[in-house]
């Protein structure tokens, strides 16, 4: 079975959102059946990824969640400022 790296799903999805894709830092911690990814990108595009009310948040939180259950995972996006 080929593993999903959520890493590069993340880093994708962000990449196209942002205006300083240099900028984009993602770290993953792995623990036991969980694994989190702390994402940091420039202050200028915190709103970007955010969005709304959350929103945008929420939906890059839904695609990796999604991904990670068919490693049977539990996936957290962590948003660092």
């Amino acid at each position: 079975m080929e593993s999903i790296n959520l890493k590069d799903i993340l880093s994708y999805i962000v990449e196209n959102l942002v205006e300083n894709p240099a900028d984009i830092s993602i770290e993953t911690v792995e623990k036991e059946d969980t694994i989190t990814l702390q994402l940091k990108v420039a202050e200028s595009d915190m709103g970007k990824v955010i969005g709304r009310q959350g929103r945008i948040a929420k939906e890059i939180r839904a695609i990796l969640k999604a991904a990670g259950l068919k490693e049977h995972k539990k996936v957290l996006v962590d948003i660092l400022d």
